[in-house]
């Protein structure tokens, strides 16, 4: 059965003609990896607001930040290997029915302490959708064309960190902070009832069979032994992590280092956005007439040349914001080339275990963006030193992750014709 798989594992890689665009599904399903940038974007600017509401200091509110995301990292281990053995509908209706009921709680929380812990719930329930729509994706399309709807994805994904504080803003001008989860609830009962209605399910009898044959501590075990899985999973990960860091520091860096206003910050968060997603259908173009793989080993090396220039700015002061921020976007962008193909890579080395493969890399990513961030604070200087030192760490690992495990020499070249 292993032989199958990778015998399967390498004809899905040979270059074939795109598929037609279902656009019905691709933004559903992006909808679906929404539930994390809204949960996270939409109530950043209420955060005061909460703090005064429920009598607690900056920490405790923090805290609430904190616990989304450990729900996050946490969930996704949960639902890959569920959806595996399951099918994909059943946990993904769960997974926002949680959501929802989540949300409620938030938006009637009395005291911070309920606050931490629904939204601790909040993020195991939403993360369903993100890890489900990405074995969705892969159940219905091979790896070239995976990639291509996953850099799809990410455009729809990507508007959420552009529109949600804003609309989050406005939101809380007229409701309050409580309208803003109130809003929540009513986006996540809208895409569970459009779930409901018109998502197929698409999970294989063959996957069925391998999740029923192992538990999901086998499953993962199984996919760790797989050295390609695990430097696309790596390689993912540690370019992820440069996201994260520039979330946590960015609102120091900008405001605090730079001096500029909300206004501006919000403006400089935007555009870095709208960088990733155009870089994400530069990824889509390219994959016309090269491979996952092969853009996957540009566009490290290009993001590497990048942080190479951040630091050096960075630390020499060359230029001050001028050089630092676009700099920034540059390497910033590199997520919009990168992060489809890493997954794309990674759910093409075994299809049978998608679902568990798309947990793996997710709860990775939180992972190792979490580390970043916390590295990122421990380093804090007042400068742009520690976020560029932390974003070239970063992808130098990537792309170490890249040429040695994930990406042999014979997948490097000209692409089949």
């Amino acid at each position: 059965m292993e032989n199958k798989r990778k015998s399967a594992a390498m004809t899905d890689d040979v270059q074939s003609a795109p598929a037609a665009t279902p656009w019905r599904l691709v933004l559903m399903l992006g909808a679906l990896t929404a539930f994390a940038p809204m949960s996270i974007d939409m109530y950043l600017s209420s955060m005061p607001e909460i703090g005064r509401t429920l009598h607690a200091g900056a920490d405790d509110v923090q805290a609430t930040l904190a616990a989304f995301f450990a729900g996050m990292a946490i969930g996704q281990f949960l639902y890959g290997p569920a959806s595996d053995r399951f099918g994909r509908r059943p946990p993904l209706l769960l997974g926002i029915g949680l959501y929802v009921v989540a949300s409620v709680v938030c938006a009637t929380a009395a005291s911070i302490q309920v606050l931490i812990a629904a939204r601790f719930v909040q993020a195991l329930g939403g993360c369903a959708g993100a890890v489900i729509a990405r074995a969705v994706v892969r159940d219905k399309f091979n790896h070239a064309d995976t990639a291509r709807v996953l850099s799809l994805m990410t455009l729809i994904m990507g508007l959420a960190p552009v529109l949600a504080p804003q609309f989050g803003g406005v939101v809380q001008f007229l409701a309050g902070w409580r309208g803003v989860f109130w809003t929540l609830v009513v986006f996540g009962l809208l895409i569970g009832l459009w779930i409901a209605l018109s998502l197929a399910e698409s999970r294989s009898e063959a996957t069925a069979v391998q999740a029923r044959s192992e538990n999901p501590f086998r499953a993962y075990a199984a996919l760790l032994r797989q050295k390609r899985l695990v430097g696309y999973g790596v390689a993912g990960a540690l370019n992820g992590a440069t996201l994260f860091t520039y979330i946590s520091t960015a609102p120091d860096l900008v405001m605090g280092t730079y001096g500029h206003s909300p206004l501006v910050f919000n403006i400089v968060f935007a555009f870095n956005a709208v960088g990733i997603i155009g870089a994400s259908q530069v990824n889509r173009l390219l994959l016309r007439r090269a491979t996952p793989d092969q853009v996957l080993v540009r566009a490290s090396i290009a993001s590497i040349v990048a942080a190479l220039l951040l630091v050096a700015v960075a630390y020499s002061g060359l230029g001050g914001q001028f050089t630092v921020l676009p700099l920034l976007f540059a390497a910033l962008s590199s997520y919009g080339l990168m992060a489809g193909n890493t997954m794309a890579g990674a759910l093409s080395v075994d299809p049978s275990r998608a679902g568990s493969t798309s947990a793996l890399m997710g709860g990775a990513s939180f992972g190792a963006g979490a580390l970043a961030s916390w590295a990122g604070g421990l380093l804090h200087d007042g400068t742009a030193r520690p976020v560029a030192a932390v974003m070239f760490a970063c992808l130098v690992g990537s792309s170490l992750a890249i040429f040695g495990l994930a990406v042999p020499k014979d997948r490097r070249g000209k692409a089949p014709a």
